[in-house]
């Protein structure tokens, strides 16, 4: 008898990762099709926002060339992607409270299936948050130095970053290779498979460090042209 029977609908683990990695792409065809915008015009909040932003980060002016346009085309479609998994988290959910408040029969996958959903979501999004400088700064010298002495501080800080961001992809590969050679699972009585998951964090990491390349770039070239019009 399976572990599982007794337990109405539980949602296939095929079907799981097959739609988390079809839905995206779907929506986002659609949308172009239609000539929808994937991302909404700024709010006058947001647009104040991103003055700020710009004015305190001067490489928000570089377009950057062709090599840096790719990969923040790459940041910016790898967090447009994972930002209609949301949309699924609210269907399940609702689905949960309906089963269970009104058929009482409670699911035994939705809850952990949108926390894992989320953690990728954390992990994936670290790229289209630095391409739009969400991450958190500790700007205390920062925001006193010259516009030029900002470039430079960013400049000798990625080295830093750069350090971080390989640990983390080498650490997230280990993590993974371990995950898959053993066919990992999660203890749940759903028991999906883990390895997807620590997948993600290895993807995560590849695309931060992408992230941060191309921003070294354009910190590169904005200090370069701030030190010739000087």
């Amino acid at each position: 008898m399976s572990d599982l029977e007794g337990f109405g609908f539980v949602l296939p683990h095929w079907m799981y990762w097959g739609w988390l990695a079809i839905m995206p792409l779907v929506i986002m065809w659609l949308m172009k099709r239609k000539g929808i915008s994937e991302t909404a015009p700024p709010t006058p909040d947001e647009e104040l926002a991103l003055e700020i932003l710009a004015a305190e980060d001067p490489v928000h002016y570089d377009e950057g060339n062709k090599f840096t346009q790719i990969l923040d085309w790459t940041s910016e479609k790898s967090g447009v992607f994972v930002a209609f998994w949301t949309i699924n988290a609210v269907v399940i959910y609702f689905y949960e409270v309906v089963m269970r408040y009104l058929f009482g029969m409670p699911t035994i996958w939705v809850h952990e299936s949108s926390y894992l959903l989320f953690g990728m979501q954390y992990l994936l999004a670290g790229a289209f948050a630095m391409l739009h400088g969400a991450h958190v700064r500790v700007d205390i010298l920062y925001v006193k130095l010259p516009a030029r002495g900002r470039v430079g501080m960013d400049i000798f800080t990625s080295v830093f970053f750069f350090i971080f961001a390989l640990a983390m992809t080498g650490t997230a590969w280990n993590f993974f290779a371990d995950s898959f050679n053993m066919a990992e699972t999660t203890v749940e009585t759903w028991g999906v498979q883990y390895y997807p998951v620590k997948g993600m964090m290895l993807l995560g990491s590849f695309l931060l460090l992408l992230a941060g390349i191309s921003k070294l770039i354009k910190d590169l070239r904005t200090f370069q042209k701030m030190g010739a019009a000087a």
